[in-house]
């Protein structure tokens, strides 16, 4: 009998110093010091965003893009005005013999924009020329 008690008492105390070992610490709220797994709670992060937040910034941004676009689009080009930066690209050239054009000089291309040809000084990038159509 007192071998039965001797390894209850042993398994008992296994136990306990196990589940001790087991257990969080407890923090004192006072100490300044938070568990790390409580560290943002109740703060607003990255993750934590609400979803209407961005849905609300998101149609934000495509609103300006948009407004953006149809300023590019009505906007009327005059000789000697510099041409925006975002019709440089190779997407706008067109060559003069497919669209019946004049001969560009030497350091001049021609560009497709909203339904005019424009002429343009690749060395200034100013206008030259305008034909509409």
């Amino acid at each position: 009998m007192k071998k039965i008690w001797a390894v209850l008492a042993i398994s008992f105390s296994a136990l306990m110093t196990s589940s001790l070992s087991i257990a969080a610490p407890h923090f004192d709220k006072d100490s300044g010091y938070d568990h790390p797994r409580n560290y943002n709670q109740g703060k607003k992060g990255r993750d934590s965003r609400e979803f209407d937040g961005e849905d609300r910034n998101q149609d934000k941004r495509r609103m300006r893009e948009e407004r953006g676009v149809q300023r590019l689009q009505q906007h009327k080009w005059q000789t000697g005005y510099v041409m925006p930066q975002h019709y440089r690209g190779d997407g706008y050239k067109v060559d003069y013999k497919d669209y019946d054009l004049p001969k560009p000089s030497r350091n001049q291309q021609w560009y497709r924009i909203n339904n005019d040809y424009i002429l343009i000084n690749s060395e200034n990038n100013s206008i030259q020329r305008i034909l509409g159509l």
